[in-house]
């Protein structure tokens, strides 16, 4: 991003450059301005108010004057190639924005006459539509919910370093020409910078949207009706706003689209499912449906009420996430109830109705800003069932383990031979705040708990989803936990694959070391392993073959595939090959299969062949190959792809 040049005060841009300068930027300065508008508009009004406010950024005359020009003292910058050259005029068109989504979050009052930017949009309009940005992942939600606790300056100021790249000297200035009384506090309250590559996410981008219908049945009744009937309509819609003649307020729920006796007893929260406390013990299944109703919330009717009656109908303040394959429609009937209390900043409801479980959360005062999290978990059990997500925080992640859970400690998996740490759990099995691995970057640490309990002790690390997932080691079909020192020496050197990953649904990821290749001029013994992340869903399974030189700190990817068998139990095999260069320099195709392959084959590029389950050819730089290989009942299998 060039900065601006203060140095030069040109006039105000004629309209036609303007309107060139939004049209083009456009979507930069929609963005602009739906992250300066105060969220509690809610997300459908934001992304409309934000596409009226840069619309509404053209001057009116041939060329800015009076107001407008000193709106402007600063200047248009200097050409210097960029979006923000004294030809393109966008300083200016962003400059009106800025200054419109201000006001708009201004409380109006009777006491002075509304500005413009506190007016209601009158174009563009949507009628029939709801409309709001894709969703994000937990740090897009945690980010989002950050910005709403800024006022408008503040989000002013930390937008204006985010997406527009300026230093802190040209966000003093704009802010100032902005109008703003403050502008030194305002870039004081915008935060740190470290997150600022997440407001590139869809989750900020009002022109990539998501369209969801209006009340259709309601629509169909008014157009019926007409406008004889509007008033008495409206009159019903009111009296439909409490479910059963009178439960009590839904909060943050959309109004209700039908009612029947079937749906009225799923949010009702005196019909939920409450386990007992000693049910794990004598129960056939140990899963999430043998967990007993924990929390300081747990009696608190409203609050259930609430977490019931979003679930069914999310508003369109609710920011609603699912892992891929979970359905994120209303409960079939009454739910089981896991969780409700304050956690952290908030507070949090988790709730089980055989599929999936769904995590509300909203702020501790107040409903606007919450959260509805969608996890499926059919098929879980004691190994996978050991804790879900009770919140995150400055990328610390707090759980809930399951009552069989006696134990936890902190383990981190790049240092296998460093003792874990223990962690005091709460009585109801509440774990302490602990730091979460990033989600991309320099992979400097990355922690897994092991939790113990009905046994054993099993190993899970957080891939940004509401259940952990369970980390293992070994042949597919006899995997274990991961409790031995090789073990733990192998996921030092893939655990930072992982983020490959992350926010996929994943269940467990299992390690599996399927040969060891002596290398070529005596320089060493690689090992070959093979990575398999399952995922709830079962039919996106990610696989990853890896290959770990002799002394490397970590393993290299060597091939990858999705939706594939290889690697598991309906297809315990794995062949994959990497271009190889010794300490002398030479070149070499090396490949390597498990222990069903019979012989190895290299064409293409070089030629050559094996017998047995490792290959190693020397082969030119670069050299492009086709691998294959034969099993030992005769049958030919192909590369992991």
């Amino acid at each position: 991003m060039t900065a601006p040049d203060t140095a030069t005060r040109p006039l105000p841009p004629d309209v036609e450059q303007a309107e060139a300068a939004i049209v083009e930027h456009y979507p930069r300065l929609v963005r602009l301005a739906y992250l300066v508008l105060p969220p509690a508009l809610g997300r459908n009004r934001r992304v409309l108010t934000a596409h009226s406010l840069t619309q509404r950024a053209l001057p009116r005359g041939r060329r800015a004057a009076g107001a407008d020009a000193a709106l402007v003292r600063g200047g248009v910058p200097a050409q210097r190639g960029g979006a923000d050259g004294p030809e393109s005029g966008y300083a200016y068109v962003r400059l009106r924005v800025l200054r419109s989504a201000l006001e708009a979050g201004i409380p109006l009052s009777f006491r002075a006459l509304p500005l413009r930017g506190q007016l209601p949009p009158l174009l563009p309009q949507v009628w029939g539509l709801r409309l709001f940005p894709r969703s994000g992942g937990a740090e897009e939600l945690a980010l989002d919910q950050w910005l709403a606790g800024l006022n408008g300056p503040g989000r002013a100021a930390c937008v204006l370093r985010a997406v527009e790249g300026l230093a802190e000297p040209d966000v003093l200035r704009v802010l100032t020409e902005a109008g703003v009384a403050d502008p030194a506090a305002a870039v004081a309250e915008s935060g740190d910078p470290a997150h600022d590559a997440l407001f590139a996410s869809p989750e900020f981008d009002p022109c990539v949207l998501q369209a969801r219908p209006t009340d259709l049945l309601r629509r169909r009744r008014f157009t019926r009706a007409g406008l004889a009937a509007a008033a008495a309509l409206a009159v019903c819609g009111a009296l439909l706003a409490l479910p059963g003649g009178g439960w009590g307020s839904d909060g943050p729920a959309a109004p209700p689209y039908a009612l029947n006796a079937a749906a009225e007893q799923a949010l009702d929260p005196q019909q939920l499912v409450r386990a007992s406390a000693a049910l794990w013990r004598t129960s056939s299944r140990t899963d999430y449906s043998a967990w007993p109703a924990r929390g300081d919330r747990a009696d608190d009717v409203a609050l259930l009420r609430r977490a019931l009656a979003v679930w069914a109908r999310p508003g369109k303040g609710v920011v609603v996430s699912a892992t891929p394959g979970t359905p994120s429609g209303p409960p079939m009937g009454p739910p089981q109830l896991l969780f409700a209390g304050a956690v952290d900043q908030a507070v949090v409801v988790l709730l089980y109705d055989g599929l999936r479980v769904v995590r509300y959360a909203e702020p501790r005062a107040g409903t606007a800003g919450a959260a509805l999290d969608f996890a499926r978990t059919d098929g879980a059990s004691a190994d996978t069932a050991t804790g879900l997500v009770l919140s995150r925080v400055d990328g610390n992640v707090r759980y809930l383990t399951a009552p069989w859970v006696t134990g936890a400690a902190l383990r981190d998996l790049l240092k296998p031979a460093e003792a874990p740490v223990a962690l005091k759990l709460t009585p109801e099995g509440i774990t302490p705040p602990v730091a979460s691995p990033a989600p991309g970057g320099s992979c400097g640490s990355w922690n897994a708990m092991a939790l113990t309990g009905d046994g054993a002790t099993r190993l899970v690390t957080d891939l940004g989803e509401l259940t952990p997932a369970r980390l293992t080691s070994g042949a597919p079909g006899a995997a274990r936990d991961v409790s031995e020192a090789a073990e733990l020496g192998e996921w030092s050197k893939i655990a930072c694959l992982l983020p490959s990953v992350r926010s996929h649904g994943v269940r467990g990821v299992n390690a599996w070391t399927y040969a060891k290749q002596p290398l070529p001029e005596n320089d060493g013994t690689a090992t070959w392993l093979c990575t398999r992340a399952e995922t709830w869903q079962g039919g996106s399974d990610r696989v990853q073959a890896q290959f770990l030189a002799p002394g490397a700190a970590l393993a290299a990817q060597a091939a990858k595939a999705e939706g594939s068998a290889a690697c598991g139990p309906r297809e315990p095999r794995v062949l994959a090959g990497v271009l190889w260069k010794s300490r002398a320099g030479s070149w070499y195709v090396l490949a390597a299969g498990s222990a069903q392959f019979a012989s190895l084959s290299v064409s293409g590029g070089v030629s050559g062949s094996a017998t047995g389950n490792r290959l190693a050819v020397k082969a030119p730089e670069g050299a492009q190959v086709d691998l294959s290989g034969k099993l030992t009942d005769g049958t030919k299998a192909g590369v992991l792809r």
